[in-house]
């Protein structure tokens, strides 16, 4: 059976070290079964990925793309707590933040690269309920900051 780190390798990304936090916050918290991870946006061996708002600056695959990294780096938090991502039981809840023009519309074809990622690492258990929020503005000019809570065994 595969893992989860080997089907994010077979999918043709690599799992990045986990990011320090940027502020007084932990990157991840268990209480009970579930463990929730703090905001993660799109670092690329410590530097910001690209910056910018969707509808503006990007477009959605560039957003989609930039969901993707979201959640790579959440899956190093994941693991980071767990030892292996194996643990995860289930994704139950994703949001996803979308920097964005007024009158960019959207956000949940942006939140979809992270949630297909998900899918396609845990197969069902990676379907989850899901919130895709535009706003005005993110920490350090991201276009997209990710988090989610999962069940763990």
């Amino acid at each position: 059976m595969t893992s989860p780190e080997q089907r994010v390798e077979e999918l043709g990304f690599t799992l990045p070290s986990p990011a320090k936090p940027a502020g007084s916050y932990l990157p991840a918290v268990r209480t009970g079964d579930l463990l929730y991870t703090s905001g993660q946006v799109p670092v690329v061996e410590g530097k910001l990925h690209q910056t910018g708002k969707l509808g503006v600056d990007l477009g959605v695959d560039e957003g989609k793309a930039q969901a993707r990294i979201c959640v790579l780096n959440a899956l190093a938090a994941l693991k980071a707590e767990l030892g292996e991502l194996s643990r995860v039981r289930r994704i139950v809840k994703l949001t996803v933040f979308v920097a964005s023009a007024p009158d960019f519309t959207e956000q949940p074809q942006v939140a979809n690269g992270a949630s297909d990622l998900l899918a396609e690492v845990f197969g069902d258990q990676g379907r989850h309920a899901r919130s895709a929020v535009g706003v005005a503005s993110l920490p350090l000019d991201a276009p997209v900051e990710v988090e989610l809570i999962a069940e763990v065994g």
